[in-house]
């Protein structure tokens, strides 16, 4: 009797509609009917208990596995079917849905989709406000690169046309004038002195390609060996002396070099510094006196109060670059007396020597200004650094 029990309990029909509910209007009826029925013996019983008191179908759960374990990630299927009705058009008020519990828990735990999202929209959010910073900060240079520049090119344009005033240091700009001067004279001397060395150059390789052909001949004609020997001996000594000048005008046209492209240079740029600052200064100065000028409203005094605190910058980094300009004339003229007077007191006394046949006067010329003259072979390098 028991197995037969157990078979009509395990195929009790139990009504399921097509959504997986076990009814539409009461909870288990089938379960019910089968609680009141009168079993017999004890063992019976408790199969109707165990069967009664079984799951509901309403309260089963879905166990997705996760993060949390076996109670994280547990969907009931009532809210299952509460989105379900919704879906139906029934208005169900969820105490909490499924989609809450799962976004509640992807903020406890970064691994859930949820989690990175929201990260990755702070994220973007903060580099996007980073870049309007800079975007802005760019723009607000631009600005004032474009007002900096109009402004100057609309003063630049009224001196030229004699229609806007100009300040002018006569005594500084007469010191610059003079400077431009002797840089073009000194660039004109450094140009011929280039020449002369690579002329004579020239000379003492032949004087040294004439010595060592009579030399060969000395050797090769017996009737005319002394001959030959004494203008190879001479040659040689006009090699050797014109090589000892060359070393002297290489260093004459080395210190003027300096004295020219480096030293003078330095000065002329810092002059066009102070130039330009002074340009800066007069475009603001107009700008604060065309709005003197007008009337003095609040809009106005605010411009006013702008531009006088403008004109005050370019005025004080005008008159610190005149400064340094006025020291550094006057340093480059000290440096450029004692430069000049050493090197063209070399370049008299090696010519002199040199012309007058005087080896051991041109010898201490060089001694005299500390020149070191390199070896013939010194050029070449090495064998190790050949290797």
């Amino acid at each position: 009797m028991t197995d037969s029990i157990m078979s009509k309990a395990a195929t009790m029909e139990i009504p399921i509609n097509s959504n997986g509910d076990s009814r539409t209007l009461g909870e288990d009826d089938g379960l019910e009917q089968a609680r009141n029925v009168q079993w017999g013996p004890p063992g019976q019983r408790d199969l109707q208990q165990v069967m009664v008191s079984g799951p509901n179908l309403n309260e089963t759960s879905i166990v997705s596995g996760g993060y949390g374990g076996t109670t994280e990630g547990i969907i009931p299927t009532s809210s299952i079917k509460d989105l379900r009705m919704k879906c139906k058009g029934v208005n169900v008020a969820p105490s909490q849905s499924a989609a809450s519990r799962i976004a509640s828990q992807s903020d406890d735990y970064p691994g859930i989709p949820g989690s990175s999202m929201h990260h990755s929209s702070s994220s973007s959010a903060m580099a996007e406000e980073a870049t309007r910073g800079v975007a802005v900060e760019k723009f607000d240079m631009m600005k004032k690169w474009s007002m900096n520049t109009y402004k100057c090119t609309k003063q630049m344009i009224s001196e030229r046309f004699g229609r806007g005033s100009r300040t002018v240091d006569l005594e500084l700009e007469a010191q610059i004038e003079v400077l431009r001067d002797t840089k073009r004279k000194y660039e004109n001397v450094l140009r011929l002195a280039r020449a002369l060395t690579n002329h004579f150059y020239s000379m003492v390789q032949t004087q040294h390609a004439l010595g060592d052909t009579f030399a060969d001949l000395s050797q090769k004609s017996p009737e005319l060996r002394d001959e030959f020997g004494y203008n190879a001996e001479t040659q040689k000594l006009l090699c050797k002396n014109g090589e000892t000048l060359l070393g002297a005008i290489n260093f004459f046209v080395s210190s003027i070099n300096t004295l020219v492209n480096k030293t003078m240079e330095d000065t002329l740029m810092t002059i066009k510094m102070y130039e330009n600052a002074r340009l800066e200064y007069d475009a603001y100065r107009a700008d604060l006196e065309e709005l003197n000028m007008g009337p003095r409203d609040a809009v106005t005094m605010a411009r006013i109060d702008a531009a006088q605190q403008q004109y005050q910058v370019q005025k004080d980094k005008y008159e610190r670059l005149r400064s340094d300009v006025t020291i550094k004339l006057k340093f480059l003229e000290e440096n450029k007396v004692k430069v000049m007077h050493k090197q063209l007191l070399l370049f008299h006394n090696a010519i002199s020597a040199y012309f007058a046949g005087n080896q051991q006067q041109l010898e201490q010329t060089l001694k005299q200004f500390n020149i070191k003259l390199k070896p013939p072979g010194d050029d070449k390098p090495s064998w190790l650094e050949e290797q």
